[in-house]
C-alpha cells in the first residue's frame, strides 16, 4: 500500500475500475493523493505489478464482510449415529429409519452400527442384511459412503446425504 510498494513501473487501475495504463510509482502515488485515496497493490506477481487506486479502509471492510458471509454459508457436517442389534423388532427398525431420514434431511451423515453381543458375531450376515435394508429404505435420501464392514464386535456403514 502507498509507499510500501517496491516496484518502479506499475499498471494502474483507477477508482472506478478503468485502466490508467503502465506508469511510474511516483506518478501513480500523485494520482492517488489528488483523489485522497490509497494506492493498493492487488497483483504483486504480475509483470508489471497491478495497483489500484481505492479507499483502503473501505476495501478492508468489504473484504471482512465477504469473509463473514462465507463463514455463514459454511455448514459443518456432523456424523449422527444410529445403533441397532441383529435382533431388532420391525417397529423399532422403522423408528431408526425415521431418525436417519431426519438426520439426512438436516444435511448430516449417518453412521449405522449393528452391535453384536456374545456369539451373535457368527451371524454377521444378519447384521449386513439389516444395514442393507436400512440403505434400501433411505436410497432416495442417501448414498452409501462406506459399505457395511465388521469392526470388532460392531458392523458399521456410513451414509451421506444426496446432493440436489
Amino acid at each position: 500500500m502507498n509507499e510500501e510498494i517496491r516496484a518502479r513501473e506499475i499498471r494502474v487501475i483507477g477508482d472506478q475500475g478503468e485502466q490508467l495504463g503502465v506508469m511510474s510509482l511516483k506518478e501513480a502515488l500523485r494520482l492517488a493523493e489528488e483523489k485522497e485515496l490509497d494506492l493498493v497493490e492487488v497483483a504483486p506477481t504480475a509483470k508489471p505489478p497491478v495497483c489500484r487506486i481505492m479507499d483502503y479502509g473501505k476495501y478492508r471492510y468489504e473484504q471482512a464482510k465477504r469473509e463473514r458471509e462465507a463463514r455463514k454459508k459454511q455448514r459443518i457436517i456432523d456424523i449422527k449415529e444410529i445403533r441397532m442389534t441383529p435382533k431388532i423388532e420391525g417397529h423399532d427398525f422403522e423408528v431408526k429409519v425415521r431418525s436417519a431420514q431426519r438426520f439426512l434431511k438436516d444435511g448430516d451423515k449417518v453412521k449405522a452400527t449393528v452391535k453384536f453381543r456374545g456369539r451373535e458375531i457368527v451371524h454377521a450376515d444378519i447384521g449386513k442384511a439389516l444395514l442393507e435394508d436400512l440403505a434400501e429404505e433411505l436410497k432416495d435420501l442417501a448414498i452409501i459412503e462406506k459399505a457395511p464392514k465388521v469392526e470388532g464386535k460392531n458392523m458399521i456403514m456410513i451414509l451421506s446425504p444426496r446432493q440436489g
